[in-house]
């Protein structure tokens, strides 16, 4: 008889008989987890959810120079944000049916195409109204990208790993935020105010590159694509809204809480988000240079942010790291917003922890949403939720905005600080899915 030992699965928990870590443990173990096609897939997502984010935020750092050129008030500059934001539920929601049907590759060029051509047009806009309209269709693109991209980076990442992974997607955001900064400091250093802006706009026509790259490079994750073509009931918006029987769970109560978990978390952040360089440049007196130096205290805590809460949401779970940061972040707001005058140091140093506990509480989303949902309808919910929630969440940047005249923008920034206690209290009607294997 053999005494031969039976032979041991070398996965990430079971290392080899020597002790040898395998890959999969490392800091990247994450990334080495994904495999080829999957890391092709995250690059694809990582790069369009970073230019999603450049393209976002070619408007709010040129809002003061819009505001003069066309004679706005703060209602009207507000109504940007609000216009891009609502739109944006419409376009996530189609991307998220339409990424269902026919891939998630697909869905994700279309998306990039589209905000980088309607933020070009947003360039050569002659007045308000026109503007208002060429930023409205950018949110079309704008809305859907984020979704499709993360479904099709959850699909290949293994359940120990997806939030880290999802978590270091979303840290592209702060990498688009970046280049932004740059840009615009580079830009309105060097045009006059009048052109700048126009400038800030027609550089949104680089994702354009990327979509050829991803059209020759990536690919959906084969057991997704399998099961779609298996599945004829594939995206459908009355299978998020079907409610549960006796003998099978609806996903009516899901699609509610986690619509409302993302109107609290976005509309705290775009609060932000859109009003912090007006707040920085018109009420601090900030220069272009001064601005875009405070600004990077606060991305680099952004970036920071989303990394750490990757990892966090694997370690304490999807629903903890989302109620530790949104109490964070409203105390964050709280604090920010009510700096005294002539402390622009302190404003300085607390920009790093606003930045990354706003994005921190964001890591989670990506494998939050994938795993509530199952894989025939899993673009049409996370694509509904998360993008109604930047809809109705584009109330509270508005607000602000009417606000602004009488309580100036500082103090109307605490109302960002309600929309994180609404995603905390959403928390409560969804379950934790830390370790959920996608079907």
């Amino acid at each position: 008889m053999s005494t031969t030992p039976p032979a041991r699965s070398l996965t990430p928990e079971n290392p080899t008989a020597t002790g040898e870590r395998l890959p999969e443990d490392g800091a990247l173990g994450w990334l080495h987890a994904l495999g080829p096609r999957g890391r092709r897939a995250f690059g694809g997502a990582f790069g369009g959810y970073a230019l999603d984010s450049y393209d976002y935020f070619t408007l709010p750092l040129s809002m003061v120079a819009l505001a003069a050129y066309f004679g706005l008030d703060s209602g009207q500059t507000g109504l940007f944000t609000t216009v891009t934001l609502v739109v944006s539920a419409i376009g996530g929601a189609l991307a998220g049916v339409f990424a269902d049907r026919v891939g998630r590759v697909k869905a994700l060029m279309i998306t990039v195409i589209t905000y980088a051509v309607f933020t070009v047009a947003c360039g050569f806009a002659p007045n308000y109204e026109t503007l208002l309209v060429f930023r409205a269709l950018q949110g079309l693109g704008f809305g859907g990208e984020w979704a499709v991209g993360a479904i099709l980076v959850a699909e290949y990442a293994s359940a120990r790993h997806r939030g880290r992974t999802l978590g270091a997607v979303q840290s592209s955001w702060a990498v688009g935020w970046a280049l932004a900064a740059v840009v615009y400091t580079l830009v309105f250093s060097f045009l006059g105010d009048d052109l700048a802006w126009r400038v800030m706009f027609w550089t949104g026509a680089l994702p354009a590159l990327l979509v050829v790259w991803v059209r020759r490079r990536v690919q959906d994750a084969p057991e997704a694509a399998e099961a779609r073509e298996r599945n004829p009931r594939k995206g459908s918006f009355a299978a998020i809204f079907k409610p549960g029987t006796a003998e099978a769970p609806g996903l009516l109560r899901t699609t509610v809480f986690a619509g409302l978990l993302s109107t609290g978390v976005q509309g705290g952040y775009y609060t932000l988000a859109t009003w912090v360089p007006t707040y920085l440049k018109s009420e601090r007196g900030l220069s272009v240079v001064g601005t875009g130096g405070y600004l990077t205290f606060l991305i680099s805590g952004a970036f920071i942010g989303y990394l750490t809460g990757g990892y966090l949401t694997d370690r304490l779970g999807r629903r903890r790291n989302i109620w530790l940061f949104a109490l964070l972040s409203a105390v964050c707001i709280l604090a920010y917003a009510n700096i005294p005058d002539g402390a622009n140091t302190l404003l300085l140093v607390l920009g790093f922890p606003l930045g990354f506990c706003m994005s921190a509480i964001f890591s989670g989303f990506g494998s939050y949403l994938s795993e509530l949902y199952p894989t025939e309808v899993r673009g049409t919910g996370q694509g509904f939720t998360y993008n109604t929630g930047r809809a109705v969440g584009a109330v509270f940047p508005t607000t602000v905005g009417f606000l602004a005249d009488s309580w100036g923008v500082g103090g109307a920034l605490v109302f960002g600080a309600i929309g994180y206690g609404l995603a905390a209290l959403a928390l409560l009607g969804l379950p934790e899915t830390r370790g959920k294997e996608l079907e």
